[in-house]
């Protein structure tokens, strides 16, 4: 179709990484553009005025900008590997997981890596029980899409992956098979599959920036 696609993103930005996994579950090709998220260039003020940020995906010289509505476009546009479900109820539960991954779990997460020696710990408790309605979620399925990665598994990278690293590099843990199990047994089950290894940022260069970014915690367990 000669069609033109550009990703504008960050490599440690589970966001932009998020869409990067969903173009290459469904073996689209597509131009990658780094932005150093402090300076902004001037492509990505131009695509993405209002809110200055990534990721923007262009297709054929048209910007769309929000994770969750560029996934959705993704797989409105390009049929091939749906990751959203076919039946309209399951559609509606998918996006209203994946948009509580985003207003609850990465909010939570945040507030416990900025918080300092005071407040840390209950920080890390509201943090946890974010994550209590996505174990329940699960069920016995292997992923939330059921036997295929499908949205909220796109979207829960952050779960899978950056929090695992994130715990790690601030020292605190929660993500534990003892109080997750499911959660811990679909992370691994995630990225064991050879297209998200392969869309995910290096565990150094992740751990880096967010030692780099956020207070390191004293080793408060949960």
């Amino acid at each position: 179709m000669g069609e033109e696609l550009q990703v504008f993103g960050n490599h440690v930005s589970p966001f932009s990484r998020r869409v990067e996994l969903a173009l290459q579950l469904k073996a689209i090709p597509y131009q990658y553009i780094e932005e150093d998220i402090p300076k902004k260039s001037h492509l990505l003020l131009k695509y993405n005025p209002l809110y200055k940020k990534v990721p923007v995906l262009v297709h054929n010289g048209i910007p769309l900008v929000e994770s969750l509505i560029i996934l959705e476009y993704i797989d409105e546009n390009w049929k091939t590997n749906p990751i959203l479900p076919r039946h309209p109820r399951e559609r509606a539960r998918a996006r209203f997981l994946a948009k509580y991954i985003d207003d609850k779990v990465f909010r939570s997460w945040i507030k416990a890596a900025r918080s300092g020696r005071e407040g840390r710990e209950k920080a890390v408790e509201e943090a946890c029980k974010a994550l209590e309605p996505l174990e329940n979620e699960l069920k016995s399925n292997k992923f939330f899409g059921g036997d295929s990665i499908g949205l909220v598994d796109i979207v829960g990278i952050f779960v899978g992956y950056w929090i695992p690293v994130m715990q790690q590099a601030l020292g605190f843990q929660i993500l534990t098979t003892h109080r997750f199990p499911k959660l811990t047994k679909w992370s691994q089950e995630l990225l064991k599959h050879s297209v998200v290894n392969q869309a995910l940022p290096p565990k150094h260069d992740l751990s880096s920036y967010i030692q780099a970014r956020y207070p390191r915690n004293l080793g408060s367990k949960l």
